[in-house]
């Protein structure tokens, strides 16, 4: 028995075991860091093109209701083109699809959905038919366009691994990802 006990304290193979264990929690947080961060990019560019969409949708449209009814058309079809566009690539749109009448203000109308479980303040779209460009040059005619901004609760997982490796620890459960886009009125 002292043998083996002698033979098993000389030998490496111990060492291993406790640098693996040391080294496996570490490892864990930087895997789950990856995959979080490459989940939030991803769903940045996601957002973006989902506001580009809907800012080429929006000018696109007649701008003869703007001012005359409470919700042009336009806007409440810029309201789809982004619903659609988060379905279509896996991504919770909140309950936006059937989100209640926007707030208006001016030529601004401001969607805020915060259902199917979406997390934190969920999504907000803002849908702006007369953002004013300055002319390049002096004397040149300002430009008029469609600004569409998209804001988005991302909820980390990292929080979650962190602790388990530092129980003290914390850090932000969410963040609030922001996709703006412009497109200039054509009607």
């Amino acid at each position: 028995m002292r043998f083996l006990l002698r033979s098993l304290l000389r030998g490496d193979d111990a060492s291993q075991i406790v640098e693996f264990a040391l080294s496996l929690p570490l490892l864990v947080v930087f895997t789950i860091g990856i995959f979080d961060f490459s989940g939030a990019y991803t769903l940045k560019q996601k957002l973006g093109n989902a506001a580009r969409d809907c800012a080429r949708s929006v000018a696109g449209a007649p701008a003869g209701d703007v001012g005359t009814v409470a919700l042009p058309a336009a806007v409440f079809d810029g309201k789809d083109v982004v619903a659609n566009y988060l379905e279509n690539s896996k991504v919770n749109d909140c309950g936006l699809r059937t989100a209640a009448a926007p707030a208006a203000s001016g030529l601004t109308w401001t969607y805020t959905a915060t259902g199917n479980g979406c997390p934190g303040s969920g999504l907000t779209l803002i849908i702006n038919r007369g953002c004013v460009f300055p002319a390049a040059n002096p004397g040149n005619v300002n430009v008029v366009g469609t600004c569409v901004q998209l804001q988005y609760t991302y909820q980390w997982q990292f929080n979650r691994v962190i602790a388990l490796v530092s129980p003290g620890a914390s850090y932000a459960s969410f963040s609030t990802l922001n996709a703006t886009a412009v497109a200039m009125n054509e009607n």
